[in-house]
């Protein structure tokens, strides 16, 4: 038993010795460097600013004439002297071609073929001696002064779409270019094969460089709002199922709950839990906790 008790002391009495034979300066070294280390985390942050906010739906649309009709023969025969082509501007009544209703052994003055409407011919699918029929369409004439977006919306977005919202356009022929439409037309009754609704957009304000025939991308927008506290989405965390932020203050950090409305791309409106100023974690904050200590290393302004 005292054998124990010897070795338990003898290490305790060794330890005193050296600090007693240590200068003041050299104790402070050796409690210094035996001290813990407060880790800094390194962050980049986001100051929120007042952000105009738009949310939208996307759709694919074709590009149409507002007024298009068909050109159909009086009498049925073999098509001659064909006076138009396809994008020529034609006046009403205008003779467009003839049809030959002349049989073996009968002999029959021409028919004349005339344009039901003033507009641009934008289609002309048959050719000279065609045989044509009073049912059958033998041209298309629309009107291009004035062209509409046709789209298909799914039928759980029908109740965001009305008359009147705008609409942004985008054209592969055009690249980095946004074009402004408008909802003109909403069809009151659904495809039943496809479950969607037609909706017709027209450009506003027009645009020559728009064709009929060309494909667009629509971003039509259902709520705007503006002036919003907004922040990227990539700086919100769940943490025991609220929705929370790291606020920046002084050197450290405070976890914040908030309460978030609607989302845009890659942005998100904070109803309540921010106000314009507030610098906030954006990316880094994984392994955080509120009072963890950081440095600021990349700082992005918001509402620009």
């Amino acid at each position: 038993m005292t054998q124990k008790i010897v070795r338990c002391v003898a290490p305790a009495l060794a330890l005193a010795v050296v600090f007693s034979g240590c200068s003041k300066k050299d104790q402070t070294a050796v409690v210094a460097a035996t001290a813990p280390q407060e880790t800094v985390f390194a962050v980049n942050t986001y100051v929120v600013a007042a952000e105009n906010l738009d949310e939208y739906l996307e759709f694919g649309g074709d590009v149409v004439a507002a007024s298009s009709v068909d050109v159909m023969p009086d009498t049925s025969g073999k098509l001659t002297d064909i006076r138009v082509k396809v994008g020529d501007y034609v006046e009403r009544n205008q003779i467009l071609a003839r049809v030959d209703p002349s049989r073996p052994g009968m002999t029959y003055e021409t028919s004349p073929i005339r344009a039901p409407v003033a507009g641009t011919i934008t289609s002309f699918p048959v050719s000279m001696g065609s045989m044509v029929a009073p049912s059958m369409s033998i041209a298309k004439i629309s009107s291009t002064s004035k062209l509409e977006v046709d789209i298909s919306v799914a039928e759980r977005f029908v109740s965001r779409i009305e008359v009147g919202q705008a609409a942004l356009l985008t054209f592969d022929a055009y690249p980095g270019e946004v074009f402004t439409a408008k909802v003109a037309e909403v069809n009151p009754v659904l495809d039943t094969t496809t479950r969607s609704m037609g909706v017709k957009l027209v450009l506003d304000p027009p645009d020559n460089r728009i064709k009929i025939g060309m494909y667009c991308r629509v971003k039509l927008i259902t709520e705007s709002k503006a002036d919003v506290v907004a922040i990227p989405r990539s700086a919100i965390l769940t943490r025991s199922g609220q929705d929370t932020v790291f606020v920046v203050n002084g050197g450290a950090v405070e976890l914040r709950p908030i309460t978030v409305g609607i989302t845009v791309d890659d942005m998100v409106e904070v109803v309540s839990g921010l106000v314009s100023g507030n610098e906030i974690v954006m990316s880094g904050q994984t392994l955080l906790d509120s009072g963890s200590k950081v440095n600021v290393v990349g700082r992005q302004q918001g509402g620009n």
